[in-house]
């Protein structure tokens, strides 16, 4: 049986024994691979690499302190991710011989699952490929191309993969955001009731607030006919939900690894190499070759720029989310004391409305926050 290359773990036991030395440095692979239950003779790929890398950043910790510590994440990330550039992550392909019979694509029921199927079968058929190439010494040469191929396909599923996953947080999170709103309207119809009636009394002794009266009659009549509609429509306990989470660090230096394992850069290198195999003695200088390194470096380009608005965009919405939280939280407190020391009904309704309202700012914020999460995890997470 033929040993599939291992770059990426060869990579990495150099790296550590650097730091840690070298049984120390095996040690930290082997017990790594168990815990996340890997194939002990799988090769590992740069994703793996990343949450290696995490285990050992706390070991550094704790023995040389946090300063040292995420130096040492940051130059070994992006070295990793430069490595990522120039080495394909190992496939083992298929056995030798006969290539088997594709299975029957596995349909499913919705259009949207279409593109991952189709991902997936161009997957399979990619490694099958690999496979019948390293079967075949004529074909030798044409090995390395074929390796991005797999690499390129596997990251195209990804995607889908990915894509599959935002559009079910999306459905979440637009369904706990119109519970919000509702909830907000249940709060609002309260401060127009309440100011009715206040205003019913100040036009019974005789001010002129009749303009007022009509007005927010008209406006606690409209969110009834609101709250009619959409009530039974949502559950409101999913108001009451806590607001999420927003503590991934995007400075992490994993994030550069989203421009080498983005999908469209996998691809443009694979196109790359294999221009390069058909180039032959031209080499660098065939036209085919000259005009995929231009892709490459266009697809670098795009990528670069994606991961950095997005980036860009979550500590945006991580900032507005942190300071609308801290906000809902004070109304929240000064609601209580308001209640607790006999404050006026109409005063603390609205003190829970503006509450309401800026409880659902902040969880906006946090969810568009989550949703950029997760597409930069689909390009650089282990799973």
């Amino acid at each position: 049986m033929t040993t599939v290359p291992d770059p990426y773990r060869d990579w990495l036991r150099s790296r550590l024994s650097e730091e840690l030395g070298v049984r120390e440095a095996q040690l930290t692979i082997q017990g790594a691979v168990q815990r996340r239950g890997w194939p002990a003779v799988r090769a590992l790929g740069p994703r793996d690499v990343v949450a290696v890398l995490q285990d050992v950043y706390e070991l550094m910790r704790e023995r040389v302190g946090d300063g040292r510590a995420d130096k040492w994440l940051e130059v070994t990330t992006v070295d990793l991710a430069r490595f990522a550039e120039s080495v394909p992550v190992p496939s083992e392909g298929v056995a030798r011989g006969a290539l088997p019979t594709p299975p029957p694509v596995r349909w499913g029921r919705r259009a949207h699952d279409l593109p991952l199927l189709l991902a997936r079968a161009h997957s399979e058929i990619a490694v099958r490929s690999l496979g019948a190439i390293r079967a075949s010494p004529a074909m030798a040469s044409l090995e390395r191309a074929a390796e991005w191929d797999v690499q390129a396909s596997l990251a195209e599923v990804r995607r889908w993969q990915t894509e599959d996953r935002l559009s079910r947080l999306r459905s979440d999170h637009a369904r706990i955001e119109v519970a919000d709103q509702v909830a907000a309207a249940v709060a609002q119809g309260q401060v127009l009731r309440l100011t009715v009636q206040e205003l019913e009394a100040a036009a019974r002794s005789g001010q002129a607030v009749d303009g007022q009266l009509a007005h927010n009659r008209l406006m606690s009549s409209q969110t009834d006919t609101f709250l009619d509609t959409f009530t039974p429509l949502i559950d409101m306990t999913d108001a009451d939900l806590p607001l999420p989470e927003v503590n991934t660090d995007l400075d992490s230096a994993r994030f550069a690894l989203g421009v080498p394992l983005h999908p469209n850069v996998l691809r443009a290198r694979h196109t790359l190499n294999y221009a390069q195999w058909q180039a032959g003695d031209a080499g660098d200088a065939s036209p085919g070759v000259l005009q995929a390194q231009h892709d490459l470096h266009l697809a670098e380009h795009e990528a670069r720029e994606q991961l950095d608005s997005t980036l860009d965009g979550a500590r945006r919405h991580q900032d507005q989310y942190r300071t609308l939280s801290i906000k809902a939280t004070g109304l929240e407190q000064r609601a209580t004391r308001l209640a607790g020391s006999g404050g006026d009904p109409l005063s603390i309704a609205r003190v829970r409305l503006e509450w309401r309202q800026v409880r659902s700012a902040a969880r906006i914020q946090g969810h568009r926050f989550l949703e950029a999460v997760c597409f930069l995890e689909g390009l650089v997470s282990e799973s």
